[in-house]
């Protein structure tokens, strides 16, 4: 791909039948609504014709007297003076033009009421498909493995849900609908002009080739334009998303005019792709509308011919161009459904893309359960890489009893918190097998496995809410009392009891306004609150000053007892008292086995210790 590729910048087919085929399955569940909205639509393109029709009445047989006509005037001469005889109205009267007028008003009032309910339904259905779809995004996304999400940026997944699907909302109520609403209208206006005088109706039509040569242009061009305008724009949401989160660098670094002149750049390249467009446009309109002031011209000469022979009359003709108006408006409006149907066709091709993508992690067909877990753990000869063969274990096996607690220690990189990863099958092992009291985890229904577990990070996660509900996390079988225990427990409650509303205080996105240390204090508190067999902290301590980790020290101690407990940590002062220490380096396991006995064993264990506690500078071995 090249430098700089975006999803958003492929364009793909203005029109595709396989994905118009998936779109047109949203519709199911509501085909009566759309039945109706298109029934409402056909119902007011016949509305369409009454102006005309009643114009040409009015000429005809009220201002102008010329006899009775046959067709479709006859028809209505007939309506209408049955009504005025009714009513007791003189037609060729002041009191005649006020009931044409009228009724006139009320072909309109029924007619706004008609397009009115057509839009309502039309647009409440849209709205629905689009709370369907991004129901169904999100829960496709919350189904799909972490390595997902390692190789697509947030900013373009939320794009799916927002941007995208508003796309498809706009095809469903401005695009699909609408255009049997055109067709019907076309199909309306051309039987009444056919009916009244095939030929001014043939005369009317020369223009047609006219359309359909500066459309196809239009179409062409247009969809050049909007693929670069597209482009650009992705290019300015990518640098604003960039340079925004890394504000602090730019700032420090002294990089705003440099930032700055490379916005202009790129600013101004989006600007001179819509002003390339905004051409296409400018020549567009005003030639629809100088064809559709030459169909009018074409039918004022040849029908003003016939009215000066006497074989025809002025109230038809004048119907005629009414209604030759009202057919060219569709034509009008072909750009904007170019667009809009276009801009669905990317949007779904990406939505859909999103949506076909394999769910890798997911329970088996006939998952199993465990009555009670006892908390053990087996690696076994487990390989893992994130990419290819580029491995990050490599053959490693061990065993963790119920009840024990182990460490988990190495450099950066060695493979530790790669290890609880795939215990919580966040990844799948590509060889080996993980085993929890026995039984392959891959065996085991997803959700079920996970419950059994409490995972408390170095890099922890608040949602916005309130206290309480980041440490109940929405599960209202844990009580507000277990919620205060777990909250006293570790000490948290002392900096909750502090805040103007307690555990009702509000927490902003990601935690802001709280501490490092208050967020890992709220991720321990969660972690007590789900009462875990197995608990996993992996860095959990790093950013807790030394006089709250030894507030919390025993705290930690009495709820790893009698639970499986596997500890990642740098700071060894925080691992001493477990059973067993892991000693992790390039993917493989060195050494293994207590605080003491790794120390007598002068390895790699008893250099961290040194690098951390007497400050000697000291090579690790190597392989």
């Amino acid at each position: 791909m090249p430098n700089g590729f975006h999803e958003e910048e492929v364009l793909g087919k203005a029109y595709d039948s396989r994905l118009m085929k998936r779109l047109l399955k949203y519709l199911v569940p509501y085909r009566l609504q759309v039945v109706a909205s298109i029934a409402l639509l056909i119902v007011y393109s016949l509305t369409e014709l009454v102006g005309p029709v009643l114009t040409e009445f009015t000429i005809n047989h009220i201002i102008q007297p010329r006899g009775s006509l046959s067709g479709q005037s006859g028809a209505i001469s007939q309506m209408v003076h049955s009504l005025a005889g009714r009513l007791g109205v003189e037609l060729q009267s002041f009191a005649g033009l006020n009931l044409i007028g009228a009724l006139y008003l009320l072909a309109l009032v029924i007619s706004f009421f008609i397009y009115y309910c057509q839009i309502v339904l039309m647009q409440s259905v849209g709205q629905r498909i689009m709370f369907d779809l991004r129901r169904q995004i999100f829960s496709h996304l919350q189904e799909l493995q972490i390595s997902f999400y390692d190789k697509n940026p947030v900013g373009r997944l939320i794009t799916r849900l927002t941007s995208d699907v508003d796309a498809l909302n706009e095809l469903f109520t401005s695009g699909v609908v609408a255009i049997f609403g055109d067709v019907f209208t076309l199909a309306a206006i051309l039987i009444w002009m056919f009916y009244t005088d095939w030929r001014l109706a043939l005369v009317s039509m020369t223009i047609v080739p006219g359309f359909i040569v500066l459309t196809t242009w239009f179409r062409i061009r247009v969809r050049e334009t909007y693929r670069e305008v597209r482009t650009r724009l992705a290019r300015i949401n990518a640098f604003l998303q960039e340079r925004l989160s890394g504000m602090s660098v730019v700032q420090l670094f002294n990089r705003e005019e440099k930032e700055m002149s490379r916005f202009e750049q790129i600013n101004d390249r989006h600007r001179q792709a819509n002003i390339k467009s905004i051409f296409y446009y400018a020549v567009f309109f005003p030639g629809v509308e100088i064809i559709s002031s030459i169909g009018i011209g074409l039918i004022i000469w040849y029908g003003g011919g016939r009215i000066v022979r006497g074989t025809f009359t002025l109230g038809a003709l004048i119907a005629f161009i009414q209604l030759a108006q009202r057919f060219y408006n569709p034509i009008r409006d072909i750009s904007e459904k170019y667009n809009i149907l276009q801009a669905a066709m990317a949007s779904s091709e990406r939505i859909f893309k999103l949506l076909d993508t394999e769910v890798t992690i997911k329970s088996p067909d006939k998952p199993k359960r465990l009555s009670q877990v006892r908390g053990a753990i087996e690696f076994r000869n487990v390989w893992f890489a994130y990419n290819n063969e580029d491995w990050i274990l490599k053959d490693v096996s061990f065993k963790v009893e119920p009840g024990e607690s182990i460490a988990l220690v190495g450099h950066t990189g060695a493979g530790k918190t790669t290890i609880t990863n795939l215990l919580l099958r966040f990844y799948d092992v590509q060889k080996g097998q993980i085993l929890l009291d026995g039984v392959d985890i891959r065996e085991f229904d997803l959700q079920w496995l996970r419950r059994n577990f409490s995972i408390v990070l170095q890099d922890v996660f608040l949602f916005s809410g309130d206290i309480e509900s980041n440490i109940r996390l929405g599960d209202a079988r844990i009580s507000d009392s277990r919620v205060r225990m777990a909250a006293q427990e570790v000490h948290a409650e002392s900096f909750i009891k502090q805040l103007p509303n307690g555990y009702s205080e509000e927490v902003k996105e990601r935690g802001a306004g709280l501490s490092v240390g208050q967020k890992q204090l709220l991720a321990f508190a969660r972690a007590l609150c789900f009462d875990p067999r197995i608990l996993i902290l992996d860095e959990a301590t790093s950013s807790i000053d030394t006089e709250t980790e030894l507030l919390i020290r025993d705290a930690l101690n009495r709820l790893m007892r009698g639970r499986t407990s596997i500890i990642i940590a740098h700071r060894l002062s925080t691992i001493q008292s477990v059973d067993k220490i892991i000693v992790m380096h390039k993917g493989r396991i060195r050494e293994m086995g207590s605080h003491q006995e790794l120390l007598a064993q002068r390895g790699i264990y008893y250099r961290l210790y040194q690098l951390q506690y007497k400050e000697q500078e000291i090579v690790v071995p190597g392989d």
